[in-house]
């Protein structure tokens, strides 16, 4: 099966990601994975972190034209999560509730 292109993507605490594919799937990402790689080190700012976006098509996501994350890196190591638990979950750790 050929990896699916993402549909949103949601930055969350702890340097997570909430991806959603394009078939409804989603999966959190966990960039602590990454932070110690040179390339990604910008990820350790918070603001930068959460100025996530889609790339065109889906075929990835991004935070500047140097560092990107593919849509296979996110499928395939991102733990799948039934749909909705985590946006209720940070909600109430945000205390939105």
């Amino acid at each position: 099966m050929s990896t699916l292109r993402i549909k949103a993507v949601t930055p969350l605490a702890g340097k997570r990601l909430l991806v959603t594919f394009v078939n409804g799937v989603q999966k959190v990402y966990d960039c602590q994975q990454i932070l110690q790689l040179d390339r990604f080190q910008l990820l350790r700012n918070e603001a930068f972190f959460k100025a996530v976006t889609v790339d065109p098509g889906g075929y990835g996501v991004s935070w500047n034209d140097q560092m990107d994350l593919s849509e296979y890196e996110l499928w395939h190591n991102g733990v799948e999560v039934e749909h909705g638990v985590v946006e209720e979950t940070e909600m109430r750790l945000v205390g939105h509730s």
